[in-house]
């Protein structure tokens, strides 16, 4: 069964704007931690933004102030707006979710998403 459903990929202009979302089955039950990684070709997979229960938030220093997550509890779904879009964000941007708070790296995921393509060129 699909449990993490994500869209809103894409090509943007530098400087450009994106909005990622991600659609979290009820079978999973009640998610803790919701959040992005992303992996640029060559490189390890990366923690890009969090939600926590709560409704606390944490974000790579690389997009503080340029990305912005969100949680919608009633839709079980997370958002990604993205704005001032670099090259260097260009990269397969996954959906995650965890039953569990503390979410930093790939091996604390519980839940993937199969990814969606963001690329920033001209």
């Amino acid at each position: 069964q699909v449990q993490l459903v994500e869209s809103g990929g894409g090509l943007v202009q530098p400087g450009g704007s994106l909005r990622l979302s991600c659609t979290a089955s009820r079978s999973i039950g009640i998610i803790y931690t919701m959040g992005w990684f992303r992996q640029a070709p060559g490189k390890q997979r990366e923690l890009v933004a969090v939600w926590i229960r709560g409704g606390s938030t944490n974000y790579a220093d690389s997009v503080k102030g340029r990305f912005t997550i969100s949680r919608n509890n009633t839709e079980n779904t997370v958002d990604l707006q993205m704005d001032s879009l670099k090259p260097e964000d260009t990269a397969l941007y996954y959906c995650v979710a965890s039953r569990y708070l503390g979410v930093t790296t790939p091996a604390n995921v519980e839940f993937w998403g199969q990814g969606t393509q963001v690329s920033v060129s001209s």
